[in-house]
């Protein structure tokens, strides 16, 4: 069940088969969450990149009457949201979970979607948000004495931009997608420590699907030493258990 600070939660619902949205949305009210119900990406639109509203976590269907969530999820990354997304896909969709992710969904329910899941999924992915940020106060990042640099870490090189899923190398963005940044954000706040497969996995997506595996994780680890060969050293590979930054 989630806590008195998760049901003050708001949430974004863009569906456009009203039976539906009218059934999440009777069942996440009953659970304590705001809500607030869009009928296509114009809607959407509106209230995260025009209006700017402030949401706690979007559930986002993937076919819409304007245009599909995938290019809508793009568009807002583009625009530096990172609000917590969370797909719905018909199974026919589940190929295109991966570029789900990889534009940065934290994770998706297929439909029909049964209650309980989905508000086990959208519990999760409060949680993990939640976590994050304690993480970040905790290791003291975005407590930097120069205000302009808050939220940030310099290592290498290299200032990561952790409040706006950013990566500089001397002044210049360098193009990570946010499942890899999320990976390297793991790996930095978890300094020294052995972390699995499994529990990258889990951090990153947790995500149970054929589309996520050990094979997914070795892609995007291979990737971010690509692009960060300054900080590629400093990522080991512990055999058979996962991988450890020093």
């Amino acid at each position: 069940m989630p806590t008195d600070k998760e049901q003050q939660a708001k949430i974004l619902l863009v569906e456009d088969d009203y039976a539906l949205a009218l059934g999440t949305e009777y069942s996440l009210k009953a659970e304590g969450y705001q809500v607030v119900h869009a009928i296509n990406l114009a809607q959407a639109r509106k209230h995260l990149l025009t209006d700017k509203e402030w949401f706690s976590l979007v559930l986002l269907d993937v076919m819409l009457p304007d245009g599909n969530g995938y290019a809508f999820l793009e568009e807002v990354r583009r625009a530096e949201i990172y609000v917590p997304v969370i797909f719905l896909t018909a199974v026919a969709e589940e190929a295109n979970i991966v570029q789900g992710l990889d534009l940065g969904a934290d994770d998706y329910v297929t439909k029909p979607y049964r209650v309980k899941e989905l508000l086990s999924r959208i519990y999760a992915a409060l949680r993990r948000e939640r976590q994050y940020r304690y993480e970040t106060d905790s290791f003291g990042i975005g407590h930097d004495a120069d205000e302009h640099h808050k939220g940030q870490i310099d290592i290498e090189g290299y200032r990561i931009d952790f409040d706006n899923f950013r990566v500089y190398r001397d002044g210049v963005g360098i193009d990570c997608t946010p499942s890899e940044f999320r990976l390297l954000r793991e790996l930095l706040l978890h300094p020294r420590q052995v972390l699995s497969r499994e529990q990258l996995l889990e951090r990153i997506w947790d995500v149970e699907s054929s589309f996520v595996d050990d094979n997914t994780l070795s892609v995007y680890m291979k990737r971010l030493r690509d692009k960060l060969p300054g900080i590629k050293e400093r990522i080991h590979t512990v055999r058979g258990v996962g991988y450890r930054f020093e």
